[in-house]
């Protein structure tokens, strides 16, 4: 099984999180190799994660992309997203030739189960296979070229086909459709990955990626607001609240903040512990915008329309804000 992550140095101690959780869960897996695009990871954090996959007898590489902007002809702007993000679009050209198929987790993720049954997926000839996103904006999809009624994936958990990727120059056709939006879009790798890859993309369950504050979503509810999301079974988005595999930790309800309510969040906080990282304080300084966050997860699971009312109301606010 073959394991790509993209990091800064920031971000290594949610990647050593990540990467313990992926070996722990993962024991019975004859072999696991763990590549890491780096972008500035330091000797130190090396070190540590180095530490990690000693102890569970796993191979680890990176491979140094310190000049990612480097690989546009134009300006990027990542609209607040670390620069780190973009790593995962040049994937292909970064690994070895003999990795034909490889699965990309985020470093905010935890993984809470077994991958095998996820890492031999049939992808049905598509080039990767993600999970739905129905919650973003219809805005962001119109700016991509996306119709309502198409499905928008997240990024955070990406099984690729590395074969078909190179076959069908997957890396030329996303860096040409970002410098085609004047290196400029809402969620920049994720929108040119929807974008440039549309028709090549394979739904997942969603239990394979999944957020928590998805916990306080009906399923119906998020079927009438993305039609595309009744491709996803009403069991199979309880089976991914209940028992998720891959929990990922996007949006405000980090783990790592202190005065976060998360509900999944004993699953980050356990594995921390179990690296180098242990003890490290959570972050202040957002404890009532975070007090205030998770009352509106609770109103969402009684009253879902006041989120949808605050999402119409503010929502292309956010997307406007963060154009260059």
């Amino acid at each position: 099984m073959y394991i790509v992550y993209a990091s800064n140095d920031g971000y290594a101690r949610h990647l050593a999180v990540s990467m313990l959780s992926l070996f722990d869960r993962n024991r019975r897996t004859r072999e696991i190799v763990v590549f890491v695009i780096s972008m500035g990871i330091s000797d130190e954090s090396r070190e540590r994660l180095e530490t990690i996959a000693n102890r569970y007898g796993r191979e680890l590489h990176f491979v140094e992309l310190s000049d990612v902007k480097g690989q546009f002809a134009c300006e990027i702007d990542t609209r607040g997203f670390d620069v780190s993000a973009m790593g995962r679009l040049f994937v292909a050209s970064l690994l070895p030739e003999k990795v034909e198929r490889v699965l990309y987790l985020d470093c905010d993720t935890v993984v809470a189960q077994p991958l095998l049954e996820l890492w031999r997926t049939d992808l049905r000839g598509h080039v990767l296979g993600a999970v739905m996103e129905p919650t973003i904006y219809t805005a962001v999809k119109r700016e991509i070229g996306l119709s309502k009624t198409d499905f928008y994936v997240n990024s955070g958990v990406l099984l690729i086909d590395l074969k078909r990727w190179r076959k069908i120059v997957a890396e030329r056709k996303l860096v040409s459709f970002y410098e085609e939006k004047g290196g400029s879009l809402f969620a920049c790798d994720q929108d040119t990955i929807n974008g440039a890859l549309r028709g090549e993309i394979l739904p997942l369950p969603p239990r394979y990626n999944f957020f928590p504050n998805y916990r306080y979503f009906s399923y119906k509810d998020l079927v009438k607001h993305e039609p595309a999301y009744a491709a996803v079974r009403e069991e199979e988005f309880r089976e991914a609240k209940q028992r998720p595999v891959i929990i990922h930790y996007a949006g405000d309800e980090r783990p790592w903040f202190a005065g976060n309510m998360n509900h999944y969040r004993k699953a980050y906080e356990h594995y921390l512990e179990l690296t180098p990282w242990a003890g490290t304080p959570k972050e202040k300084g957002r404890e009532l915008y975070l007090f205030a966050y998770h009352m509106m997860d609770y109103v969402t699971a009684v009253f879902p329309g006041i989120r949808w009312l605050i999402s119409r109301m503010f929502g292309m606010k956010v997307v406007e804000a963060r154009k260059r």
